[in-house]
């Protein structure tokens, strides 16, 4: 393992915005629980809770780019240094998860 395995482990939201917006190929996964995105969720997002997530190592392994996000940042942060640990070095954590992204990006996405 290197030194600088966690570095840059977060992303901003604004820059998570932008690169959607610039049709980046990027994998955004949330890490709820299924109620939690049934309540509210971000589009273009997937499901894959938490607990799912070594079972789909393959497919966050072949994206290109990969943000994960959760209600506040913590699940996510803790996938993502996961993922490192596992190789998936591109792997990062939206910071302050929906909850951030309701109140900079999009008020339109419910907050809970």
């Amino acid at each position: 393992m290197t030194e600088d395995l966690y570095a840059n482990m977060e992303v901003a939201p604004g820059e998570v915005k932008d690169m959607l917006a610039r049709g980046e190929k990027l994998l955004f996964v949330d890490v709820r629980e299924k109620w939690e995105y049934d309540t509210t969720h971000i589009e273009g997002s997937v499901l894959i809770p938490l607990r799912e997530i070594p079972a789909n190592l393959a497919r966050l392994e072949a994206a290109s780019e990969l943000v994960l996000f959760c209600h506040h940042g913590m699940r996510s942060l803790d996938a993502a240094a996961w993922l490192r640990s596992q190789g998936v070095e591109g792997a990062r954590s939206m910071a302050g998860g929906i909850d951030r992204w309701s109140a900079e990006i999009d008020p339109n996405v419910p907050r809970y």
